[in-house]
């Protein structure tokens, strides 16, 4: 009777062993790599944040300018200048006020938006302030009605907002607005595109003139969850590190097993 034949391994075992150790070390050298890296781009977002919040507080608690003129509006457009302290000088125009649904610390209701033609010729969407969802239609809508004759406001300057809120698309034909998109709502009260301004003013508090519309409603928050991002994405990485290390360690454990056998 002849003995059992050693229990060598075949080289196709072998080969099969050394393909699953190589995607192992190439996927976990991929993964560290990436998670560092993702680590290092939410850094930099970090301080990017960081000097956009410091960009914004400064010119909100700034003395207020002259809001941009036409020679400036393509600076606006790319995308400069968001919360700018701006003040205007001119007359309200005559009209029904544009009413825009949108939520305030005071509750659902609406934006109240009414154009201004400044002193120096250009016409600029300011939003006056809240009203709650209950006014309009009633005979309160008197109240918000903007004054007329020479004013001098000031506010901050922000971008429009196109297309609508979400899932709920303006609809100009019906007067529904869900979102300040200045260039609609300009076509839709039939002002000069040419002369009128691509962002809108939000009035600051002092500017409101009865109790309604609530102007000063401003809310300026950026959220900054960079740095735990960055942190997450480091500890990833370590993870992966130490997963191979682990891994390595109950490899070399097994063959000093099997070489013992």
């Amino acid at each position: 009777m002849t003995s059992a034949p050693p229990n060598v391994p075949s080289s196709q075992g072998t080969r099969r062993g050394a393909f699953k150790r190589t995607a192992f070390a190439t996927f976990a050298l991929a993964a560290f790599v990436g998670f560092i890296l993702l680590g290092n781009w939410q850094v930099r977002r970090l301080h990017w944040k960081l000097a956009l919040i410091h960009d914004v507080n400064t010119r909100v608690h700034a003395p207020p300018v002259a809001a941009p003129g036409p020679a400036q509006w393509p600076q606006i457009e790319a995308g400069h200048q968001q919360y700018l302290h701006v003040t205007l000088h001119g007359r309200f125009i005559d009209g029904a006020p544009t009413l825009v649904h949108g939520t305030s610390k005071d509750g659902y209701g609406f934006w109240v938006l009414a154009p201004l033609r400044t002193d120096r010729g250009f016409v600029v969407l300011v939003n006056r302030g809240y009203i709650p969802a209950s006014m309009p239609g009633t005979s309160a809508m008197r109240q918000v009605a903007p004054p007329s004759g020479d004013i001098t406001l000031t506010g901050l300057l922000r971008f429009s907002e196109p297309g609508g809120g979400f899932m709920r698309p303006n609809r100009p034909a019906q007067h529904q607005w869900y979102s300040r998109d200045v260039k609609a709502i300009a076509a839709a009260r039939g002002l000069p595109s040419a002369q009128t301004a691509p962002y809108f003013v939000d009035a600051d508090a002092d500017t409101a003139k009865g109790a309604w519309p609530l102007a000063g409603q401003t809310v300026i928050h950026f959220p900054n969850h960079h740095l735990n991002y960055a942190i997450t994405w480091y500890l990833m990485a370590l993870g992966t590190l130490l997963g191979v290390v682990v891994a390595v360690r109950r490899e070399r454990r097994g063959r000093r097993e099997h070489d013992a056998e």
